[in-house]
């Protein structure tokens, strides 16, 4: 009978434990989810801002491509943060 109640609560410790690293995986993927939402929230307004950049040089006479770089660089670091925080959710998934 002791087996039993040693098994049962061995199933009960087994459990709990799943949940709770399921528990921490969830946040996990939420937090990188999180910084993916801001970092396309930063990228929408450097296109806005390229876009307003661009015409006001383009009605200026003025259009460079030199002065549109940092903007661009900087979207395509987040993109390249994006890509990464997409491999750390799919790095969770696959723990299960």
């Amino acid at each position: 009978m002791s087996d039993f109640f040693d098994d049962l609560g061995k199933r009960i410790t087994d459990v709990v434990e799943d949940i709770g690293k399921r528990a921490g995986d969830t946040i996990e993927t939420e937090k990188h989810k999180s910084q993916i939402r801001s970092l396309k929230r930063a990228n929408e307004r450097d296109f806005i801002e390229i876009g307003r950049t661009v015409y006001e040089k383009f009605r200026n006479g003025e259009v460079s491509d030199l002065d549109y770089t940092a903007l661009c660089e900087a979207i395509e670091k987040r993109e390249e943060e994006m890509a990464r925080h997409e491999e750390e959710i799919q790095s969770i998934k696959e723990a299960f």
